[in-house]
């Protein structure tokens, strides 16, 4: 078992871009990934990870600044996603700003960031980087794509772009087609970058409180902070954060806004609001026809963002085509952002699915 170091590869040349879904075209790309564990020798054995929003690809191991990988409680060693039976990998995704290209990246043309003139993305442009990335690395077969959220969105994608290739199909928190309620949350928080004059923290900070708003839960916010008032006791009757549940908005708020950058979020939330795989195949049955994977649908029973009753509307739509298709509902308190936090009924599921008829040997 071996876990490398973030590699970085060009996946698409100025001299054959990449066609996005806007019919524009990118190039050159580059896409950076990690990868845990060991090929076989029929690479047979491949797991892909697709990372959520903010994400990144480093899953395990541990960064510069001392903190873990975001799902090294779940990859590794024995662990539910056993790196000493798979080979894991997970790619940094198209538009992102943690090393594939992006907004933040040097657009050759001018010699500066893209920023803004970046072209517009969709999920599906992320799947077909990811998708070169591994045809150029030899892998032609997925035993499984997993993700989170927006990770979610990317595997189901890959199910119906690319449906020769995924045997496995693990979709948590996620969903088949953006909701209203989660398309407006993100144009205000876009609205909160725009309306700034200038680029800077302030208008990504504030995009970032409302964003965070949105992965936890009522259950939650009431346990954690209830009308806890912060380093006083009493109302200050100013506008000043009175209130902890504030103050750990502005934190966090302030935090992100040190570590990302403005124009990747606004185009990574567009590329959000935008998935929706009726409007791509007619209908999620089209979507999936062609697909012989086998699904585990996992939604959070306290995620108001990505609702169990969206997970469970995709399972039905699978379950009309006669598909292999199992669902659980996991039972946490802990909101939307459930399965980046240690879960016991998570690893159980994940283990179970991807050990059940298994031919790795």
């Amino acid at each position: 078992m071996s876990i490398s170091e973030i590699q970085t590869r060009r996946v698409f040349e100025e001299s054959a871009p990449l066609v996005l879904s806007s019919s524009e075209t990118l190039a050159p790309i580059d896409v950076a990934y990690q990868s845990m564990g060991t090929i076989s020798p029929k690479k047979d054995n491949v797991i892909l990870l697709c990372h959520a929003l903010t994400g990144d690809s480093q899953f395990a191991g541990t960064r510069d600044d001392g903190s873990p990988g975001w799902w090294n409680n779940l990859v590794g060693p024995g662990k539910a996603i056993d790196t000493d039976r798979y080979f894991v990998i997970c790619p940094a995704v198209l538009g992102t700003c943690h090393g594939s290209t992006g907004p933040a990246s040097l657009n050759p043309k001018t010699g500066s960031a893209y920023a803004r003139d970046f072209p517009m993305i969709t999920i599906e442009d992320m799947v077909r980087c990811q998708q070169e990335l591994l045809r150029q690395l030899g892998i032609t077969k997925l035993y499984a794509v997993i993700g989170g959220s927006m990770g979610g969105m990317q595997a189901l994608s890959w199910a119906a772009l690319f449906p020769d290739m995924v045997q496995r199909c693990i979709p948590i928190a996620s969903t088949a087609q953006v909701s209203p309620l989660a398309i407006a949350f993100d144009a205000v928080a876009r609205q909160a970058i725009l309306s700034v004059d200038s680029p800077g923290c302030e208008g990504l900070s504030t995009a970032r409180m409302l964003g965070h708003i949105t992965y936890l839960s009522d259950v939650l916010m009431d346990h954690r902070f209830g009308r806890s008032l912060q380093d006083r006791e009493d109302y200050s009757y100013t506008f000043d954060s009175d209130f902890q549940v504030e103050s750990y908005l502005n934190y966090k708020g302030r935090q992100f806004a040190e570590r990302f950058d403005e124009a990747t979020y606004l185009y990574l939330t567009r590329a959000v609001s935008y998935f929706d795989m009726e409007k791509e195949y007619g209908s999620l049955q089209a979507a999936f026809e062609k697909s012989t994977a086998r699904f585990l649908v996992i939604s959070i029973r306290s995620d108001w963002l990505y609702t169990p009753e969206q997970s469970k509307q995709l399972v039905h739509s699978l379950m009309k085509l006669n598909k292999n298709v199992s669902y659980i509902d996991i039972d946490s308190h802990y909101g939307h952002d459930s399965f980046l936090i240690d879960n016991r009924a998570l690893e159980e599921s994940l283990y179970v699915f991807l050990e059940s008829r298994s031919h790795v040997t």
